[in-house]
């Protein structure tokens, strides 16, 4: 299974200059947020591929204007072909407006889905906006990590964890590809993409 991982700008090689044949061969597209919606709308006329997303803290837009034939996946275990994605998106809260959250509320949203972790036995890509706390995050508040990420990672080690929000152009500190125990993460900055169960080269 082929996945395309998009975050935060959106790719000139897929809009700008776009030729149907790069998304040949894509099985499953994830936004990690602070994407047009449009964007991921006109990619949802060229592909079958199911276009799944959550919100960046840039994404006000889209409670009025979501993007047409993606799903959203906020607070939910979506199953694709057997793999399970957990979406949680948001920033931290680092000023009023939708999709920021404190640690607390983040762990509020995250215990809100025992029941479901239950039911679907875990989850096999976490899928965000921002990074976990104190991996590939900023320092400076808004673009620090969520610490209920690493706990999520540790008990129920899924395969990969795609975030976003801390720009691989940021300076480069920023990594594309890191790893967390049994968890390789990617940083899906503008686009990447990877072969489900392949070890990724860090």
């Amino acid at each position: 299974m082929n996945i395309m991982v998009l975050a935060d700008t959106e790719s000139r090689s897929l809009w700008d200059f776009f030729e149907k044949s790069k998304l040949e061969g894509i099985d499953l597209i994830l936004s990690c947020g602070d994407l047009n919606p449009h964007y991921l709308q006109f990619l949802s006329c060229f592909t079958k591929a199911p276009i799944l997303y959550v919100h960046g803290n840039h994404d006000s837009r889209y409670v009025n204007d979501p993007p047409i034939g993606c799903t959203c996946i906020e607070d939910k275990i979506y199953n694709f072909n057997g793999v399970r994605i957990l979406g949680l998106g948001g920033s931290m809260k680092y000023k009023n407006g939708p999709f920021q959250y404190t640690q607390r509320e983040m762990n509020a949203r995250i215990r809100k889905l025992r029941f479901s972790l239950m039911i679907h036995k875990g989850f096999d890509i976490l899928l965000t906006h921002s990074p976990a706390f104190q991996l590939n995050d900023g320092q400076d508040l808004p673009h620090q990590g969520f610490s209920g990420f690493i706990r999520l990672m540790d008990k129920y080690h899924p395969k990969y964890f795609c975030h976003g929000h801390v720009h691989m152009s940021y300076g480069r500190e920023y990594t594309r590809l890191s790893q967390y125990n049994d968890t390789q993460i990617i940083n899906g900055y503008e686009k990447y993409v990877f072969t489900y169960g392949e070890k990724l080269q860090t």
